[in-house]
Formats: structure tokens, C-alpha cells, sequence
């Protein structure tokens, strides 16, 4: 079999990424019949179809998306290679690394705020993949999520927010009146699973209440996928109140039970210990950081 076509996987990756073919091509830099080209030639040389074509937009298949999880992954991992061979650079760009539910739920709401104190420093913002490694080779600043505090030589770390997470589901589902929900009272609303079945299965052995061989509800490989789920009114998740705080603030999701779970992970904030070469960048770390002390504090 010959080699994968590289600029056909590069298209896909970018339709996958951005939700459409005309954004994929604004991305690349290219037309969007290029782009549909390059999917075609990468549907023949796989043998297979990676869209559903029946409704007004392609969906992807499956396949498709498992697909486009990994090549992200791959491509992030040549991008950090490229740039750890590449020189220093000079101009005090700030490389932040936040797994997906940091950037969406708590980073990027509240980066305007940052960009109006601090015009000056500008910010890259990448993912941090859970359970990969970080190349602090590129990286300034990290927010992971873990069972125990990151250790490790050339790293700092320190809690950033608590991973405890409790049921919380939409007001639109649990209607009006009191929120606390017996666990038959989940199951009637739904579970809505992250990743697996294990955070559903330890809270009700902690609520002491036998649960189903086979728990229902939908899975979800992605926390940020989990809460559209629950705020959609689609069942009851298990989330960190901590980051779903503005959620809760503005009544869009109610806790359900005081019974928690993944008590032992947090959010943690890492960086490397080692001091960047150029002021600039020293000086953008540390106001970052600063800003970050401030923000927690006022959520």
C-alpha cells in the first residue's frame, strides 16, 4: 500500500477540527473545492467514506472521528517538534497548555478580560492532552488534571481547581421546585457518562444504592462534550462544581446530590521552573500568573 496522503490527512484534520469544509479551507489558507478534493482522494486511497452525506451537511462517521482524534494528536505533536528545533524566538509570545475542559470552560471566557488589562502580551494558546506528557520545552504555563500534584524535574505545580464532582443536570429537566434527586430519581432523568461508566457506578456504591448491571446513558470522550450534553437537558452528569461554577451561577445547571466523587483530582496550574531566556517573556509569564491568583479568586 502506498504512503497515506499527508495533505489529504492535514485537510481532514481541519474539517474535523473546525465543524465545516469552508472553515477547513479559511484555516489552510486554501479554496474549498481543494479542500473536498483532498477529502475524496483521502476516502479513496482508505476505501471507505469518513461522512454521512444524507443530511444538509456532512456528519462524520465513526471511523471518521476516531480518526480525526488521533491525527490531531499527531499534528500537535510534529508542531511542538518543529518548534523545539526551531531558535528562541525574541518576541515574548506566552505558550499556554490547557487540556479542553480548562480552555473552554474557565481560559478563554475570561481571556477579553486579560487582553484589556494586558494588550501587550500576547498569548498562545494550545490543548494539553489528558494523560500526555507536556513539553515544557515549549510551553510556559500548563493546566492539567490529575489524581496527585505534578512532580517532576524542571516543573512547578500547584492546585489550581478542586476535580470533586457532583450530579448536576439542567433546570429545563428537573423542572421546577427542589433539586435534591434520590438516585431512582437519576436514573428516571438519565446518566450521561465521561469517558466511562466507573463515575457513575462509584457514586452509587457511595450512595450505597445498588445500581443496574448495565447503567444507561449516553458516553462521552471529552468533559466539554459531557456539559453541552447536560445543559442540553439530554440527563444528569457528574461535574466538577468548580468548573462548571458559572453554570451553576446563572441557574443553567442545578446540583442534584451532595454525594461526590473523583475526590482526589484536581486542576492543577504547572510551568517549568526553568526561567525564560528573554525578559519579555520572563515578565509575561509572571502577569499571567498573577492574573490567573486574580481570577480565581473572583470566580
Amino acid at each position: 500500500m502506498s504512503q497515506p496522503p499527508l495533505n489529504a490527512l492535514r485537510a481532514f484534520e481541519a474539517v474535523a477540527r473546525t465543524g465545516s469544509f469552508q472553515a477547513a479551507a479559511e484555516d489552510l489558507h486554501v479554496t474549498q473545492s481543494a479542500v473536498s478534493h483532498q477529502i475524496k482522494h483521502l476516502e479513496q486511497w482508505l476505501g471507505a467514506p469518513l461522512f454521512d452525506r444524507r443530511g444538509r451537511s456532512p456528519a462524520l462517521l465513526p471511523r471518521a472521528v476516531a480518526l480525526a482524534r488521533d491525527l490531531t494528536m499527531a499534528f500537535d505533536g510534529i508542531d511542538a517538534a518543529c518548534r523545539r528545533a526551531r531558535p528562541a524566538s525574541s518576541e515574548g509570545t506566552l505558550v499556554v497548555a490547557a487540556i479542553p475542559s480548562v480552555a473552554i470552560c474557565w481560559l478563554i471566557p475570561r481571556l477579553p478580560a486579560f487582553r484589556a488589562l494586558h494588550p501587550d502580551i500576547q498569548l498562545r494558546v494550545i490543548y494539553a492532552h489528558h494523560g500526555h506528557e507536556i513539553d515544557f520545552t515549549s510551553t510556559d504555563v500548563a493546566f492539567t488534571f490529575a489524581d496527585a500534584q505534578p512532580v517532576g524535574e524542571g516543573i512547578l505545580s500547584r492546585p489550581f481547581l478542586s476535580g470533586r464532582s457532583m450530579p448536576v443536570a439542567s433546570r429545563a429537566l428537573v423542572g421546577p421546585g427542589p433539586t435534591e434527586a434520590s438516585a431512582e430519581r437519576l436514573l428516571e432523568l438519565g446518566l450521561l457518562h465521561d469517558t466511562d461508566l466507573s463515575g457513575w457506578k462509584t457514586w452509587f456504591a457511595r450512595a450505597g444504592v445498588s445500581a443496574p448491571t448495565r447503567l444507561p446513558g449516553s458516553i462521552f470522550e471529552d468533559f466539554n462534550l459531557l456539559r453541552a450534553a447536560a445543559l442540553a437537558g439530554q440527563g444528569v452528569a457528574l461535574c466538577s462544581l468548580a468548573m462548571i461554577q458559572p453554570d451553576l451561577a446563572a441557574g443553567h445547571l442545578v446540583q442534584l446530590s451532595d454525594i461526590s466523587v473523583l475526590e482526589e483530582f484536581d486542576y492543577y496550574l504547572t510551568q517549568s521552573n526553568l526561567t525564560p531566556r528573554d525578559a519579555g517573556r520572563r515578565k509575561a509569564r509572571q502577569t499571567f500568573l498573577s492574573w490567573i491568583d486574580d481570577a480565581r479568586t473572583q470566580a
